[in-house]
C-alpha cells in the first residue's frame, strides 16, 4: 500500500535525524554531541526529535524495532509443517537484505561505540537482549509442546549470537580499510553480510535438509514395503 505524503514526511525527518546524529558524532565525538546539536543539524527543534527517538542513544539502532517485529511476524505466519529452526531461519536469515542500519555508516559508528562507550554499550545489551526475550516468547508460544522457556531461550539466543558475530566481524573488517582507501558502498557491504550470515546459519540449514532428506526417504521407505501390490505402492511415491 502506497505511503501518505504525511509518512513520507516522517520518514525524511527521521532518516535526517539519523544522519545528522551519524554526522555530528563521527566529527565532535559521541560525548560532546547533544541532543540539540543534532535537533539543529536536522534543522528540527527538540520536541521533534524527542517524538522520534526517546534518547540519543536510540538514535544509533535506528532498525532494531523493525527486525523485531519481522521476526515476530515470521513466527506468526508460520505453516503447520515449520519447525522452530525453520521459522527462525526465516525470520533471521533475511537481514542481509536489510538497509543501512545493518551495514551503512550508522552500523559502523554504533560498532565503534559500542566498544568505547559504556553509555552505547549498555543500550546495545539491553536492546539485544529484550529482543532476545521477545523472539523466544513468541516461538515458546508458538510451540508450546516443543519448547520451554529456557529451551526457547537458548535456540534465540544461539541463532542471534551466530549472526551478531558475523555482523561485528564485518563491521570492524570495514574499519580495517587502508587510509585513503574507498569504502565499500552499501550493496558490497550487503552482499558480504548475506554470505556471512549463511556461513553462520549454515548448521541448522544443514540439519534441516539432513532431517527433510531422512523424512522424504522414510516415506519412499513405507512406500515400498507398505501393503498393497508394488505398483500400487510405487504409485504412491510419486
Amino acid at each position: 500500500m502506497a505511503q501518505t505524503l504525511r509518512e513520507r514526511k516522517r520518514e525524511r525527518t527521521r532518516a535526517a535525524i539519523i544522519e545528522a546524529a551519524t554526522d555530528l558524532i563521527e566529527r565532535n565525538g559521541y560525548d560532546a554531541t547533544t541532543v540539540a546539536d543534532i535537533a539543529a543539524a536536522a534543522e528540527i527543534g527538540t520536541r521533534t526529535f524527542f517524538s522520534y527517538f526517546a534518547t540519543k542513544e536510540e538514535v544509533l539502532f535506528p532498525g532494531s524495532d523493525a527486525r523485531i517485529q519481522r521476526s515476530l511476524d515470521a513466527i506468526a505466519a508460520r505453516e503447520p509443517h515449520d519447525r522452530p529452526v525453520d521459522v527462525l531461519l526465516a525470520a533471521l536469515g533475511g537481514l542481509g537484505a536489510a538497509g543501512a542500519d545493518m551495514v551503512g555508516r550508522t552500523a559502523a559508528l554504533r560498532l565503534r561505540l559500542t566498544r568505547t562507550v559504556p553509555a552505547v554499550r549498555g543500550a546495545a545489551l539491553t536492546r539485544q537482549l529484550e529482543a532476545q526475550e521477545q523472539i523466544a516468547a513468541a516461538l515458546r508460544e508458538a510451540y508450546p509442546e516443543e519448547l520451554d522457556e529456557v529451551t526457547a531461550g537458548a535456540l534465540v539466543g544461539a541463532f542471534t549470537g551466530a549472526i551478531t558475530g558475523a555482523l561485528q566481524a564485518l563491521l570492524r573488517d570495514g574499519e580495517g580499510e587502508p587510509d585513503g582507501a574507498e569504502p565499500l558502498d552499501p550493496d558490497a557491504m550487503r552482499a558480504r553480510l548475506e554470505r556471512a550470515i549463511a556461513v553462520a546459519l549454515a548448521p541448522w540449514k544443514t540439519e534441516k535438509a539432513e532431517k527433510t532428506g531422512k523424512t522424504e526417504r522414510g516415506g519412499r521407505a513405507e512406500g515400498l514395503v507398505g501393503g498393497g501390490s508394488g505398483d500400487e505402492n510405487r504409485t504412491s511415491t510419486l
